[in-house]
């Protein structure tokens, strides 16, 4: 196996194209979650463009790109999957029947040790040193959103007829409903913004967009668009005014779903959920087989999934001590963390302490 590390900015066009095409067959050769928009050339350049030590490995058999791995390294050989803690997937894009050492990867690129946190399923050589895996809903539209909305109907027939109810409700009451798939107005981005931004201090969550380059790259993505791969504003508005937004990525088949908010001042309406049926029904109308809703338990991705696929987090390491500290400080940490999230009976107070915490805040 022939691996080049290369920067961002020195991927060749030829090279860019290979890793596009793999994508672009993935669902055709057994390995569809390849195909989701964080695996993508342009998601990795874009978050390049933000974040130092973005590099990009190509592996080569017969001289021809066989597979390419983005990750993110410090000077002292720590590597992170890239965009860490906003990419929702992860993981090396190959063709198929290729297979690789994980260690002989890790030396080629400089690493000590690669954390991930969203690895994608069938990623073998990395899965052994995977310290846990958690589901990942998705919504089937693959087979068209009437298809769809009647497995909705079939599983969850109280929330479907509730949701449908209420923007016929929302309708009456309050104007026109009209929903925007692909909005270009930067303007309902910086709503969304603001929206999600509240949302994260309500509840006494870390705000992502308190971080610039988050802020960055979402703007980038917000303007990256390509035959394969684009960001997609989504915008659910009522009397022309925005009430629900929703900022994601896809490729030629997957929507994978991020920053959804809405106005609290229309809550009642659950205007978040009828922006995901009016999604998936768009989505459905453009050819994407799914929507991924990402990790994480939310009650109203329960609602709307159809299955789940598996992502893992762990740490892939060489015999090293830089690999050995590393893990020795994370590990304590992400169990933690997991532990609270997985047990009801220290969640939920965890999670009434967040959004007290919140509350005073935003009264301060």
């Amino acid at each position: 196996m022939d691996i080049s590390v290369y920067r961002p900015g020195e991927l060749s066009a030829a090279d860019r194209a290979a890793w596009t095409a793999l994508q672009s067959k993935a669902h055709l050769n057994g390995s569809p979650g390849l195909a989701n928009p964080f695996l993508s050339p342009e998601f990795a350049l874009a978050v390049g463009r933000t974040r130092r030590g973005v590099r990009i490995a190509v592996a080569r058999e017969d001289g021809e790109p066989a597979a390419f791995f983005p990750f993110q390294r410090t000077a002292a050989g720590v590597g992170r999957a890239v965009g860490l803690g906003v990419s929702d997937c992860q993981g090396l894009v190959h063709r198929p029947g290729f297979t690789w050492d994980a260690q002989e990867l890790l030396r080629a690129c400089g690493l000590a040790v690669w954390e991930f946190d969203h690895l994608a399923e069938g990623q073998a050589p990395f899965e052994a040193g995977a310290s846990g895996t958690f589901p990942s809903p998705v919504m089937d539209v693959d087979q068209g959103y009437e298809t769809y909305l009647r497995q909705l109907r079939a599983q969850s027939p109280k929330f479907t007829r509730t949701t449908l109810a209420k923007e016929r409700k929302l309708g009456r009451d309050s104007g026109e409903v009209r929903y925007v798939h692909d909005e270009r107005d930067p303007v309902a981005l910086r709503t969304l913004m603001g929206w999600k931004s509240a949302q994260y201090r309500r509840t006494g969550r870390s705000d992502r967009f308190a971080h610039p380059w988050i802020n960055q790259l979402v703007h980038q993505l917000f303007h990256t668009r390509s035959e394969p791969f684009a960001g997609i504003l989504s915008v659910l508005y009522v009397d022309g005014k925005p009430i629900a937004a929703h900022f994601g990525l896809r490729t030629e088949r997957v929507l994978a779903c991020w920053f959804p908010a809405y106005d609290p001042e229309f809550a009642k309406f659950s205007p978040g959920l009828i922006l995901h049926l009016r999604m998936a029904e768009a989505a459905a109308a453009d050819g994407i087989a799914y929507l991924d809703l990402g990790r994480g338990q939310k009650e109203y991705k329960d609602s709307l999934k159809t299955r789940e696929l598996l992502v893992s987090e762990g740490w892939v390491t060489r015999r090293h001590p830089v690999a050995f500290g590393h893990r020795a400080r994370r590990a304590p940490v992400r169990a933690l963390r997991n532990a609270v999230l997985s047990r009801p009976e220290l969640f939920e107070p965890a999670d009434k302490i967040l959004k007290r915490m919140g509350k005073i805040r935003s009264k301060g």
